[in-house]
């Protein structure tokens, strides 16, 4: 989670000087340069047949659609106003977990859960000075949440046959054609002027949010239950927040310390919770 924190603050300064499909795109075809090395390094045998539905699914959530669809929404939309709405994800993913992956989670659970969504939404909506209004960006964000969630579950459920950086590997792998166009459009469309600081951001949403940050998540998911471990994600908003105010300079108020701990107490709460699968 400290890994995907960043992604909303870094993916805020990329499209200043970078066209949202270039972003969305282009760091998934470096992420999928990098995980085709890794692959042939390690000489990886190539999933059976059955398995490649699975990792399209896979590919649609993390590596297509919630790249993309942050990417447009932060266009307009605050970094801390992005993570009010990415606040919904760990109750996305455990729906999707109970569904896809047969798992019985107990009233504790989603009593805390829903406490810890609340705490998220109510803590960021404070420290972003409030909603505004519905707008697009909202709508982004919320296809977002679920293109996340189902990715995040169908993965873990993946990476216990396969193994977790493989999972993530093989999807980038998957997806990397359509990627390489896109982002040959946008190029052509829009010719990039970020700076430093813009490559920079694009770099570590490559590298780290679209790649390594994946190894460990998928990893944690997979030991499971994932209902429990995806609460986990609840201190995401308060982490990205954080570094929205550190690095955009965006609002930041006392509120965020009680605001953190209510959510940190009500993601350890769910994650002891007891789930059966």
């Amino acid at each position: 989670m400290l890994a995907f924190s960043f992604t909303l603050p870094f993916t805020r300064i990329a499209v200043t000087g970078i066209d949202p499909l270039v972003v969305g795109a282009g760091r998934a075809v470096v992420a999928a340069a990098l995980g085709a090395v890794v692959l042939a390094v390690t000489r990886s045998r190539i999933p059976s047949r059955r398995l490649w539905l699975r990792l399209l699914v896979v590919a649609a959530g993390v590596v297509v659609g919630f790249p993309f669809l942050t990417s447009f929404a932060l266009q307009t939309a605050p970094a801390s106003h992005g993570a009010v709405v990415i606040g919904l994800l760990p109750a996305a993913t455990a729906v999707v977990a109970v569904l896809r992956g047969r798992e019985r989670p107990g009233l504790l659970f989603w009593v805390a859960s829903a406490a810890g969504a609340a705490a998220v939404i109510g803590f960021t909506v404070v420290t972003s000075g409030g909603f505004g209004g519905v707008h697009l960006s909202d709508l982004l964000l919320l296809g977002a949440v679920v293109a996340a969630a189902v990715g995040y579950a169908e993965g873990a459920l993946l990476a216990r046959e396969i193994g977790s950086w493989q999972v993530i590997c093989w999807a980038l792998v998957a997806a990397s054609p359509l990627m390489l166009a896109l982002t040959a459009v946008g190029v052509a469309a829009h010719p990039p002027t970020a700076g430093v600081d813009g490559w920079l951001a694009f770099a570590y949403l490559a590298g780290v949010s679209m790649f390594l940050g994946f190894f460990a998540w998928y990893r944690g998911l997979a030991i499971g239950p994932i209902a429990s471990i995806s609460q986990i994600q609840l201190v995401q908003p308060v982490l990205s927040i954080l570094w929205a105010a550190l690095l955009l300079g965006e609002q930041l108020t006392p509120a965020t310390l009680v605001g953190a701990l209510a959510v940190v107490a009500c993601a350890t709460l769910a994650v002891r919770a007891r789930v059966r699968r």
